[in-house]
C-alpha cells in the first residue's frame, strides 16, 4: 500500500492512514513506516492475534467507530488479510464505497483463509482494481460488473522498483549473515495450512533440509513468530536451516534479489521474486498468482520432499529470462486517478 500513500501525498489529498494492529511486532509492523518514510498511522486498532472469529471481531467494532467518526468517502483496502475483509465489510454496511486493490486473486481453495477474505472483500467492493487480466476475469466469471473492475496492475511492482536500489545501498543483511550474492536460498514458510499441520511442517522442514546439503548452500529461514512457536510445540528439527528473526522490508528485498532460489508458501513473495528475476519454488498445492509459474519464475512443488527437491533442481537450472506479468510500476497512479475521476 506504501506507492498509494505516496500517489496521495504527491497529489496533497485528504488521507488518514488506519492501522488495525493485526501484525504488532516491530519487524512485521513499526519498520515499514520509517523505512518507507511513510505518515504514522493515524489510528490503531490494536487488534492483535487470537482465532479468527476474535481479530476479525475486534477489527469490525474497532474500524466502525473510527469511520462513523470521519466519515470518510472512500476507503482503500489491500489483500486478503482478516483485516481486508473486517474493514470492507465495515465499510460496506455503513454505506461508505469500498475500493479493493489486488481484487481477482483465487486459489479456488477454500480451506485457505485467505481465499474465504478476498472473495468476500471483492464482493461486496464498488471498485475493484485487479492486477492482471486473468484476475479480471476470475471476478467477470463470478458477475461482478465489469463497470467496477481496472486492470491497474500490482503496486507491489511499484513498491519493489521504488525500494530495491535503497536496500541495495542501505542494507548491510548480506554482510552480517555472511552471504555472498547467489550463493544461498531464501525461505519463507508462514501459511496455516502449512505450519499448523505438523505432518506437512515436517515434511518441508525435511525437504528443505534435503536442498541445503544437496546444493550445498546455506538456506536462510526467517521465521515468522507464529511458525517458530508451532516448530517448537511439535519439536520438529531442520538443523542445516538458518533460522533468523524476521527482517525488515529493506533487508527482505535485498536478501530476496541477491538469492539464487526463493523457496516460499507467500503469494507476495511469489510475485516479488518473478518481478525481480529470481526462480521460486512455492511449496502449496496451488496459487492465487498463476502468472509466476505461466511465465516460467515459479513452479507449484506441493509438500512432498521428493517434489519440492525435484522442482528446486529445476529452477535451479533455470536461467531463462521471464517477462514481468504484473505491470509497469504505475498501478498506484492508476488506482487514484480511477477514484479521482482523471481518468
Amino acid at each position: 500500500m506504501a506507492p498509494v500513500i505516496r500517489e496521495l501525498e504527491t497529489r496533497k489529498a485528504d488521507f488518514f492512514v488506519l492501522h488495525t494492529g493485526q501484525h504488532y511486532s516491530y519487524n512485521l509492523d513499526g519498520v515499514f513506516f520509517e523505512q518507507l518514510k511513510l505518515p504514522q498511522p493515524e489510528y490503531n486498532v490494536g487488534a492483535g492475534s487470537g482465532s479468527h472469529a476474535e481479530q476479525t471481531a475486534r477489527i469490525l467494532v474497532g474500524v466502525e467507530k473510527i469511520l462513523l467518526r470521519d466519515k470518510p468517502d472512500i476507503v482503500l483496502v489491500q489483500g486478503d488479510t482478516n483485516s481486508v475483509l473486517a474493514t470492507a465489510l465495515t465499510a460496506a454496511k455503513l454505506h461508505i464505497k469500498v475500493g479493493h486493490i489486488e481484487a481477482g486473486l483465487r486459489s479456488y481453495d477454500r480451506t485457505m483463509p485467505e481465499e474465504i477474505n478476498r472473495i468476500l472483500a471483492d464482493h461486496c467492493s464498488d471498485y475493484l482494481f485487479a492486477p492482471t487480466e486473468k484476475a479480471k476475469t476470475n471476478l467477470l466469471s463470478e458477475g461482478i460488473p465489469e463497470e467496477k473492475i481496472t486492470v491497474t496492475g500490482n503496486t507491489i511492482v511499484d513498491a519493489v522498483y521504488q525500494n530495491l536500489e535503497i536496500a541495495r545501498e542501505q542494507s548491510h543483511v548480506l554482510g552480517t549473515l555472511h552471504l555472498s550474492p547467489k550463493k544461498y536460498m531464501l525461505v519463507t514458510l508462514h501459511r496455516q495450512e502449512n505450519v499448523d499441520n505438523r505432518e506437512r511442517f515436517n515434511s518441508i522442514l525435511k525437504a528443505l533440509d534435503r536442498a541445503s546439503a544437496e546444493f550445498n548452500m546455506p538456506l536462510i529461514y526467517p521465521i515468522h513468530p507464529h511458525s517458530r512457536k508451532r516448530m517448537i510445540e511439535s519439536k520438529l528439527k531442520a538443523p542445516k536451516l538458518t533460522l533468523i528473526q524476521p527482517v525488515d522490508f529493506l533487508d527482505f528485498l535485498q536478501l530476496e534479489s541477491s538469492a539464487r532460489l526463493v523457496l516460499t508458501d507467500s503469494g507476495g513473495v511469489q510475485e516479488e521474486a518473478c518481478i525481480i528475476g529470481v526462480p521460486c519454488v512455492t511449496m502449496r498445492d496451488n496459487t492465487e498468482r498463476p502468472e509466476t509459474v505461466e511465465v516460467g519464475a515459479n513452479l507449484l512443488a506441493g509438500t512432498s520432499p521428493d517434489k519440492i527437491l525435484e522442482c528446486a533442481r529445476k529452477m535451479m537450472g533455470n536461467r531463462k529470462k521471464w517477462q514481468n506479468p504484473f505491470g509497469d510500476g504505475k498501478a498506484a497512479e492508476k488506482i487514484i486517478n480511477m477514484i479521482t475521476g482523471e481518468v
